[in-house]
């Protein structure tokens, strides 16, 4: 046997001791935190009230909410990363989590979040990534009564690297949310839901939509739901190009003929509320296991309705939107 072939079957018996160093290295650094919160009466309509407030660097990786009164559901999160005066993620406790219309319904769960009781029993296991601090706060709805009993659990990990879908984002990678709230639009008007520069990566979009136009007011009932026709669209680099996440705005969120079977929840994407009669759902859908990454800029629409070949399929009503898109970057 030659030193050459020698060094090499060395090399090759040392590389399992030295794949096991590194690993033991990067978990040596690492540390739990958390906050939890029991039966305490101490959320106001007038300020926000800070529930967890760490320094350090890591990631957020559980949240869980518990509480039973008036306007629980529009409770206001607020999470500061690195000193914000402003937060990166100002979220209702529902639309959050991806209930739109105060839907209650439970239990309902996924890897990443979910709800197992009523009101309450909301929670998430996002990887809210930061470098210095970070700071989670609450505050009541204007409807609901001072200092209500309210319960939390808010957890992380010091050095804790954030992920999607597996692939490890840079050390700088950071979550924001982008909201529009109760926004009209007319019929086959397509509105920007979020427009944002340089590099990341898209992770969850909630939106809940009501078409504003009933079947007492003439029509067939297929054609007040055709506000779902509608075509996901993201566009990159400011280019005019289009890629078309989905064929229609029910089948972006995995559903088919405008969410004919009703509710469903998967760890891809749910149907948290459904009023065919009031013409109105809200839904969630994760792009973790499905990325879309971008390098410079991602725009992302909707559209009120579609058209194919040139002419409008149904007679899409003028419709009310809020959405929540929830972006990495970097």
């Amino acid at each position: 046997m030659t030193k050459r072939n020698l060094s090499f079957i060395v090399m090759l018996a040392l590389l399992p001791i030295q794949v096991f160093s590194q690993a033991k290295n990067t978990t040596d650094n690492m540390k739990s935190f958390g906050s939890t919160g029991k039966q305490l009466s101490i959320l106001t309509k007038d300020s926000e009230t800070v529930m967890l407030h760490h320094k350090g660097k890591g990631a957020l990786s559980h949240i869980w909410f518990g509480g039973d009164f008036k306007g629980y559901e529009q409770t206001l999160i607020r999470i500061y990363v690195d000193g914000e005066v402003l937060p990166s993620i100002d979220m209702e406790m529902f639309l959050g989590h991806g209930m739109g219309f105060n839907d209650s319904h439970a239990p309902w769960t996924t890897d990443k979040m979910g709800k197992t009781g009523s009101p309450s029993g909301v929670y998430n296991t996002f990887r809210i990534p930061f470098g210095k601090e970070i700071k989670v706060t609450a505050q009541l709805n204007s409807d609901s009564p001072d200092k209500p009993m309210f319960w939390w659990i808010i957890r992380g990990t010091e050095n804790l690297p954030a992920t999607l879908g597996g692939v490890p984002l840079p050390d700088n990678a950071r979550l924001k949310l982008y909201k529009l709230e109760n926004r009209e639009f007319d019929p086959l008007v397509e509105f920007d839901m979020c427009d944002v520069k340089g590099k990341g990566a898209l992770f969850l979009v909630t939106i809940a939509a009501k078409g504003l136009r009933t079947l007492s007011e003439g029509g067939e009932r297929w054609t007040d739901l055709s506000y779902m026709e509608s075509c996901i669209r993201a566009y990159f680099n400011e280019s005019r190009d289009t890629l078309l996440l989905s064929s229609g705005l029910e089948d972006y969120f995995l559903g088919t003929y405008y969410f004919n079977r009703g509710r469903y929840h998967t760890n891809v994407a749910g149907l948290t509320h459904f009023d065919k009669e009031k013409n109105e759902f809200s839904a969630y859908r994760f792009h973790d296991d499905d990325p879309v990454f971008f390098q410079n800029g991602l725009r992302l629409t909707n559209r009120v309705g579609e058209k194919v070949g040139g002419q409008v399929i149904g007679n899409p009503p003028k419709t009310r939107y809020t959405t929540y898109v929830w972006v990495y970057q970097w």
